[in-house]
């Protein structure tokens, strides 16, 4: 976790060059010997995302100050995790979802031994990954496609059961790759 605090402090942040609705979430690592990554099954009733792995997180309210605000109420919403808990050591660049929403990531550490309750209309199940699991185990990568002018390879991961993909992977691997030098090479805009 000291790695993860500096080297958070040097990640290049990079704005999105489009105007889009905003939302934040957290990427809460459990601060112990072993860190895990704290991660949730969204409800199936719910209109976008329903089923799939995620971070806690939303839409900005206009209420919300900045996006550290969002992520963090958030947070506090879908699975009771306390503000005073967290930790925030920085923001991943935004990442636009296809529903046209600009999702930042704020990435924090928690202090262990606290229980979490899923919000019951938005979160099926709150789940732990060890750090280990994503530093030990590549993601698989789909064919390139076109997202937003770039051209990518989506990562995904199984775990226990549960798929982690979309943007949630798309985050955890820019942490990975920044803090970790986990060096999986996704984004191939510009290569020929």
């Amino acid at each position: 976790m000291d790695q993860l605090r500096q080297r958070m402090a040097a990640y290049p942040y990079n704005d999105l060059p489009v105007k889009l609705p905003e939302a934040a979430v957290l990427m809460p690592f459990v601060d112990q010997p072993e860190p895990e990554l704290i991660l949730t099954v969204r409800a199936q009733g719910l209109s976008t995302h329903a089923g799939q792995v995620a971070f806690p997180g939303g839409k900005r309210d206009p209420e919300d100050p900045d996006l550290k605000a969002t992520a963090l109420r958030e947070s506090h919403e879908e699975v009771g995790l306390p503000h005073h808990l967290v930790e925030v050591v920085g923001q991943l660049s935004p990442i636009p979802s296809r529903f046209g929403i600009k999702v930042t990531p704020f990435v924090g550490l928690v202090r262990p031994g606290f229980s979490l309750v899923p919000e019951p209309g938005e979160i099926d199940t709150i789940f732990h990954v060890p750090l280990n699991f994503f530093l030990d185990q590549p993601p698989e990568l789909s064919a390139p496609v076109e997202y937003y002018g770039r051209r990518l390879r989506m990562p995904s991961y199984q775990f226990e059961g549960k798929r982690i993909w979309g943007l949630t992977a798309f985050m955890i691997l820019d942490l990975l790759n920044h803090v970790y030098d986990a060096d999986v090479r996704f984004d191939l805009t510009g290569e020929e």
